[in-house]
């Protein structure tokens, strides 16, 4: 991951068995990691099962804010691939329920 695209607030790709193995304890035993993603310290986990907002804060990171996500309560979402001078990729999910969609940022190279 670069430091400008974390400046800027864009995800990069992260090795999967190294987030597998920080997640063993909150995965469940047949649970696989297919796709992760990471913002400076906070990570964007999309499991076989289900999807993870895991969200680090202070300035320890000792307090983490966990988001564990069904895939069947995601009734939409949608990509905004980057153009010519963007700089990123977002992608849209809205929930079961929640008006808000959940809105994530992607470097502009990542296949989203």
């Amino acid at each position: 991951m670069s430091i400008f695209n974390g400046i800027l607030g864009n995800a990069s790709e992260t090795d999967v068995a190294s987030v597998q193995k920080e997640l063993k304890d909150l995965l469940t035993a047949s649970e696989k990691v297919e796709y992760a993603y990471k913002l400076i310290r906070d990570l964007i986990v999309f499991t076989d099962q289900r999807l993870l907002l895991i969200d680090k804060q202070g300035v320890t990171g000792k307090k983490i804010d966990y988001h564990s996500i069904p895939y069947k309560s995601i009734v939409h979402f949608s990509i905004e691939t980057a153009g010519t001078f963007d700089l990123d990729a977002e992608l849209k999910i809205r929930l079961s329920g929640s008006s808000a969609p959940i809105q994530k940022k992607f470097n502009k190279s990542l296949n989203i």
